[in-house]
């Protein structure tokens, strides 16, 4: 299924996308998409409700109604860098023999195509397109690929904006240039694993104006998202609803000659293989 959040910031109602701009309506029977729901086993129990309300025809069309982030807020966002191996190349950075961590304010979550507002006093702000791991059960000193593969719920496309100069020429504190408001935009999508299909062979891409800047596939990652779930529950436990960034490819600003960085009203495009696509307005 493709889980959906539709409405004002807020105020959204929770929902299913069911293709050709439609959706089906199912907050009478979910209160929202978070952590509570996604672990509660009810999933099979929508996905028939669903069916019975396509087929009886009782669905919307979105129309130019917004789009939330495609969850609730979660209880943490956590992010792992340099997480493909061209994108490590193009820093000047070795190939990471273990996943690299760092985290990401919650409040940063927004939704796919709302706007992203420069931070006071930055010089460089960037572009990242992600693969979001969205976190279905409490997950803990997991022994396998496949327990880890069991605690997701599913993926979503992620916008992992960043400021370079809070992020890295300030006392290297990666969570100082990912943390500022808007800079984490998420959906149009939560997509449950069975419709992704193999995660590890999904098309990437972010435009700038209309000029293509990331173009990969998620094959190029170092560590695959299972691993790094398994990994990750070695240290810390994973809630239902949390959000896992996994790291971009390359053609994000900072890896230009000269560096290309967003100075506000541009126009970001941005999506992954059966995830959905992003727009976001840039806002100096």
């Amino acid at each position: 299924m493709r889980f959906i959040r539709v409405g004002e910031a807020g105020s959204e109602r929770p929902g299913v996308d069911v293709g050709d701009g439609r959706f089906v309506d199912i907050s009478d029977i979910v209160t929202d998409i978070d952590g509570d729901f996604l672990s509660s086993g009810r999933i099979d129990e929508v996905r028939a409700v669903v069916a019975d309300r396509v087929a009886a025809g009782s669905v919307e069309l979105l129309g130019d109604r917004r789009l939330g982030a495609p969850f609730a807020r979660p209880h943490q966002i956590l992010c792992i860098g340099l997480n493909y191996r061209d994108h490590a190349e193009e820093t000047g950075q070795a190939v990471p023999a273990e996943p690299i961590l760092f985290t990401k304010a919650p409040n940063t979550l927004i939704g796919p195509n709302d706007d992203v507002q420069i931070p006071r006093t930055s010089t460089k702000t960037d572009w990242e397109v992600e693969l979001g791991v969205v976190i279905g059960q409490r997950a803990s000193y997991l022994e396998s690929d496949e327990e880890a593969e069991a605690c997701i719920a599913g993926y979503v496309t992620v916008n992992d904006v960043s400021e370079r100069a809070f992020q890295i020429e300030r006392g290297g504190q990666w969570s100082k240039g990912k943390s500022c408001p808007t800079f984490n935009p998420a959906g149009p999508f939560l997509v449950t694993p069975d419709e992704v299909g193999d995660v590890l062979d999904l098309g990437l891409w972010l435009d700038v104006d209309g000029e293509r800047k990331q173009d990969s596939s998620t094959a190029q990652m170092v560590f695959s998202p299972a691993f790094i779930v398994r990994y990750l529950s070695q240290f810390l436990a994973l809630e239902p609803g949390d959000l896992i960034n996994t790291g971009t490819p390359p053609g994000v600003g900072m890896g230009f000659t000269p560096p290309q960085y967003l100075r506000g009203g541009e126009e970001i495009r941005l999506g992954i293989t059966r995830l959905g696509e992003q727009r976001q307005h840039v806002l100096a």
